[in-house]
């Protein structure tokens, strides 16, 4: 994989989020953030002024759920986890996102 950084379409980092939050349950913005770079092989590098602002906007939508606790390091972090209704937004966002990939697939094949 090419080690250029992705920019992201709006909207996709939130489904990325979701998508990690169903497969790894519980996580404190600094060790998601970590997970998503080693996972996209370091392409996509998150930071504060790009996670945090999505953590809220996904809190806000009822899709996920923040409380305290304590790191793996015994420090004092927010941890995220799904809430039912994320659980459903995670499938209903990746069909979205299915159907607008194969559609920028099919323009691009007949291009």
């Amino acid at each position: 994989m090419s080690s250029e950084k992705v920019e992201l379409l709006q909207g996709t980092l939130d489904l990325i989020i979701l998508r990690a939050l169903s497969t790894m349950g519980p996580q404190h913005a600094y060790r998601l953030a970590a997970r998503l770079a080693q996972v996209s092989d370091h392409p996509l590098s998150l930071n504060q002024g790009t996670l945090y602002p999505a953590l809220v906007r996904l809190e806000q939508k009822g899709w996920i759920k923040g409380s305290w606790g304590k790191t793996e390091t015994n420090r004092e972090a927010k941890f995220y986890a799904l809430t039912k209704a994320g659980e459903k937004a995670v499938h209903v966002e990746a069909e979205k996102w299915r159907r607008l990939a194969g559609l920028v697939d099919k323009l691009l094949l007949e291009s």
